[in-house]
This record gives structure tokens, sequence and C-alpha cells, in this order.
């Protein structure tokens, strides 16, 4: 089982990256995916989580009207596009897979698998 997240890098403020998030080893379709991301000192923050049953969307507060996750369940695949990125938006990101009911999307603790992280800077 494990997820693998890509597309970190480098982007001037206003900026646009696209982060994947593949699975291998299980059934991505029965799994919400959710991206996490931290930054240097700061706590694990929730950003956005996709359902496993109908495909619903969520966002925090912070990236809502900027980033937008979507997943292709035959390719195994959620994608987190970002788009106006901001200083404050560097931290790693991570996605992770698990079966939180909706109140609790924002509980990394009930997410069962996690991919390694990928790094998102933007520069000022």
């Amino acid at each position: 089982v494990q997820l693998q997240a890509s597309g970190g890098g480098l982007v001037q403020a206003g900026g646009s990256l696209q982060l994947s998030c593949a699975a291998s080893g299980f059934s991505l379709s029965h799994y919400a995916i959710g991206w996490f991301r931290q930054a240097p000192g700061k706590e694990r923050e929730w950003v956005s989580c996709i359902s496993d049953t109908d495909g619903t969307t969520y966002y925090s507060r912070s990236v809502k009207g900027r980033f937008t996750i979507s997943r292709d369940n035959a390719k195994k695949t959620v994608t987190l596009q970002m788009i106006g990125l901001r200083p404050e938006d560097t931290a790693i990101y991570y996605c992770a897979a698990g079966r939180p009911i909706t109140s609790a999307i924002m509980r990394g603790e009930l997410y069962a698998y996690w991919g390694q992280g990928t790094q998102v800077t933007v520069s000022s």
C-alpha cells in the first residue's frame, strides 16, 4: 500500500502548481483522499478532501477558490490544482487516504495511508 505525492516545486507568488497523488497496492476508489500541509515550525494543516462516494470536495478557508481537488479512480490518481499561490502556502504537502466521516475530514489521525510529501515553495 503506497501513496506517492509529486508535483511540488518553487514558484513565484501568483503562480500555479499541480500536485498529484498516485496510489498503488489498494483501490483508491474506496477511500476519501485528503491533502494536508505542514510549514516549518507549524502544526500540520488540513487543506482539502475529496470523498470516495460521490466526489464531493471540501476546502479549508485559506485555499478555497484557489485550489481544486479532483480524482481519477481509473488512473488511481488525485490531483490538487493550485493557482494564485501565496508565500504562506509554502509547506510540505502530503496526500492521505482514509474513511473519515464528513464532519471529521480535517482530522489527520483518521487517514490510514500517507504519502511521503512534496515541497511547495512560493517566493514573494
